[in-house]
């Protein structure tokens, strides 16, 4: 059984969402997204809630179920106030800046890396060097976040490189010179 999928999505003020036939369109202040609804899976919208069904009590619709609803719920957030996904970049000579749609990036390779940022996707620079990206959608911001952070992922020895703001990295000691 399916807590997840039984809960109800509340909408909030300022955000609209539709039903287009097995598509779920929401709109608000931060973008417009929309999500086809998967089979054997309904959407009721009723006032300032979305509720969920499934077609049956077989395994694979229960799955959907409460995914369907979470994606919603997530695409209900966002288009009112936003993902934020920020990255720390350590290392000496290590930068970051924004050129346009771009993010450029100076990882101590021998030539810097030009990152093209996807429509509804923003990037920030700020003064530490940490990267803030933002966005309506969720799986979009966490898929650029990652892919900025393939670029150079931290090494376990000085923690150099690319990581996520809350990553905790593993430190390891490295050689011990002769006793």
């Amino acid at each position: 059984m399916s807590r997840i999928g039984k809960a109800p999505v509340s909408i909030p003020k300022g955000v609209s969402v539709a039903l287009d036939g097995r598509t779920v369109k929401v709109k608000g202040p931060k973008g417009q997204l929309s999500f086809g609804l998967p089979d054997g899976i309904d959407c009721v919208i009723e006032g300032d809630t979305a509720k969920f069904t499934r077609a049956s009590e077989a395994r694979p619709y229960r799955a959907k179920h409460g995914m369907a609803r979470a994606i919603v719920a997530n695409m209900v957030k966002g288009c009112a106030e936003g993902w934020t996904r920020k990255l720390e970049i350590n290392g000496v000579g290590y930068r970051a800046a924004v050129k346009g749609k771009n993010l450029e990036l100076t990882l101590g390779f021998s030539h810097p890396i030009s990152h093209p940022l996807p429509d509804g996707v923003t990037a920030e620079v700020e003064k530490d060097g940490s990267i803030v990206l933002t966005s309506a959608d969720k799986a979009l911001v966490g898929q650029v976040a990652a892919d900025i952070r393939r670029y150079r992922p931290p090494e376990p020895y000085k923690g150099k490189g690319v990581k996520y703001a809350e990553e905790r990295i593993v430190r390891k000691e490295g050689k011990s010179g002769k006793k």
